[in-house]
């Protein structure tokens, strides 16, 4: 059987699973990294960790943007949410962790071009820098970035629980579109 490259009505294609899960692993990385901060402190697997933070996040943002092309490429092809309140939900929260997605990495990009310090991302200078601390780009990132990703992580798990309903509560197989 030739591999499905795009979506269908009944199941999601390679790309699409493809950027999900590498997605899910590099938040995931992201995630654990930050919470390890949080309750190590300063030490040395703090310090690598939170170093690959900054070139994990511009890997995510680019990553979400290709999937997000990917989705509206394949909208009249996806599988669909279904109808009523439950397929209303889906819709609102797939869009919310989109926009989530989008916006916690954009947040850090315009915090650091504020912050007039270069960007390098594995060795490629991605902002030059050596311009005077914009507090008008970075009080609104450094206020918002951290927030909404916790708020991004509640919806993951929000996002992990439907699955979790679909498979074992309402043994439908909505998880089978993802996985296999």
């Amino acid at each position: 059987m030739a591999m499905q490259w795009r979506d269908d009505g009944f199941r999601y294609g390679a790309v699409t699973r493809g950027l999900h899960w590498a997605m899910a692993l590099l938040l995931t990385w992201q995630f654990a990294g930050m919470a390890i901060k949080l309750i190590v402190g300063r030490a040395p697997i703090t310090a690598f960790w939170v170093g690959t933070h900054k070139g994990i996040g511009v890997v995510l943002l680019s990553l979400i943007v290709l999937r997000a092309l990917w989705g509206l490429y394949n909208m009249k092809t996806r599988p669909a949410h279904g109808g009523g309140f439950w397929g209303l939900a889906a819709k609102v929260g797939h869009l919310m962790l989109y926009a989530l997605m989008l916006i916690v990495p954009a947040l850090a990009l315009l915090r650091q071009y504020g912050s007039g310090k270069p960007l390098d991302v594995f060795g490629m200078r991605l902002i030059e820098g050596g311009w005077a601390e914009l507090p008008w780009m970075t009080a609104p990132a450094d206020a918002a970035h951290g927030l909404l990703a916790w708020v991004l992580l509640a919806a993951i798990a929000g996002h992990i629980l439907m699955v979790l309903v679909h498979r074992f509560i309402w043994k439908d197989d909505t998880v089978g579109r993802m996985v296999g």
